[in-house]
């Protein structure tokens, strides 16, 4: 990677740095980085400003900052009850969003979403380097596979950004879980872990294994689905289709099983609706929330026994979870754990909200529009806003 593209990752992550700061993370020269900053500035990709005087011998520095006419991505997010659509700056900032909820029902969730992000073409016209969109299920390329809780198979995500076929920037779709553990480890709790494992609970539960930021996506892009490991029920079948998922422990419908209710239509809603008894000190919904933590505690001690995190970052409706049944989540956790991990890896909820999914989006397109090909893809093209 260039020395360019190294800085503005840098200033990515830390909007407003110090020159000199950056340049001792890199290990740069002070010429170096001056030469450096200088062609970002001149290319649209950095604004340079003075710091103010601090007091300090010896030259004096500036700090970086994002372009006001840099490079953007937009990021989408489609959730079994919302879309979220924004387009997003050098830094993380967002400079425009819109989020709506939905009815699961493609034909119209797709347009909408494709509307929203033809806005923000009108708008920022070929600013706009990357696209990125999660999505709740299995993703292989731009095709989601497989989202039951949506009811969709094989769904042809690039028709949500034309463009990209005519060069006007790069298309990515990924899993919401995975997206939304990229988003924790650069931004959120496990920002600075080497390696970080996120559980992102919903219709079950997902999430990745993280090093140094970067997601470990397996053979296929498909690493993550840790709702189908087999700590469930042998004698339940998953929605997936094998017997025993994890899922079937953890899931709305696993709640409803444990309170003696009927299958629930929305079990996402559902989730909700019996965490929301919780707080309210219900006591059958805190008994069933009780164990739904433990089997969360156990598997995510399975995990951790096989994948060695510095950290366990829970997002989704776990962080929910672990604000009202959290003992019991910890007590099974730490019993499961190998006797020489001690201390234990901590389990810690996420700090990104529902937002989450569609952060992971933006800086899975930011680690495409970064790259030395989007730098030089940068340079080929006419930045106006159209």
């Amino acid at each position: 990677m260039s020395w360019r593209a190294l800085l503005l990752e840098t200033v990515h992550g830390a909007p407003g740095i110090a020159r000199a700061d950056a340049a001792r993370q890199l290990g740069m020269s002070s010429g170096l980085a001056t030469e450096t900053t200088a062609r970002l500035v001149s290319s649209g990709l950095l604004a340079e400003r003075p710091l103010p005087p601090g007091g300090q011998r010896g030259r004096p520095t500036t700090s970086l900052h994002p372009h006001p006419r840099g490079p953007v991505v937009a990021a989408a997010a489609i959730t079994h009850e919302t879309w979220r659509v924004a387009a997003v700056q050098l830094g993380g900032t967002m400079l425009a969003a819109a989020v709506r909820p939905h009815r699961r029902d493609q034909r119209e969730v797709l347009p909408a979403v494709s509307a929203e992000l033809e806005v923000l073409h009108r708008r920022f016209g070929s600013r706009i380097q990357a696209v990125a969109v999660a999505v709740p299920g299995t993703v292989i390329g731009s095709t989601l596979v497989h989202a039951p809780n949506l009811g969709w198979h094989d769904v042809d995500l690039s028709v949500l950004w034309p463009h990209y076929g005519s060069g006007r920037g790069w298309f990515v779709a990924g899993n919401d879980a995975t997206l939304a553990a990229v988003a924790e480890a650069q931004r959120g709790a496990a920002a600075g872990a080497g390696a970080a494992l996120h559980l992102y609970v919903d219709a079950g539960v997902g999430g990745a294994m993280l090093n140094a930021g970067r997601a470990v996506l397996g053979a296929h892009g498909m690493a993550g689905e840790f709702g189908h490991m087999p700590f469930g029920d042998p004698g339940l079948r998953c929605a997936c289709g094998a017997m025993g998922c994890w899922n079937t422990s953890l899931n709305g419908y696993a709640v409803a099983r444990l309170l003696g209710d009927p299958p629930p239509r929305d079990e996402v809603g559902y989730l909700r609706g019996v965490l929301a008894a919780g707080r309210a000190g219900q006591p059958g919904a805190l008994g069933a929330l009780g164990q739904v933590a433990r089997s969360l505690g156990r598997g995510t001690a399975g995990l951790v026994n096989a994948l060695d995190p510095h950290v366990v970052t829970v997002g989704g409706l776990g962080r929910d979870l672990l604000e009202l049944a959290g003992e019991p989540a910890v007590q099974a956790y730490l019993a499961g754990l190998m006797a020489f991990r001690a201390p234990a890896p901590p389990l810690v909820p996420a700090r990104l909200g529902d937002e989450a999914p569609l952060v992971g989006a933006a800086e899975e397109a930011f680690s495409l529009a970064l790259s030395d090909e989007g730098l030089k893809n940068w340079a080929g093209r006419d930045h106006r806003e159209e």
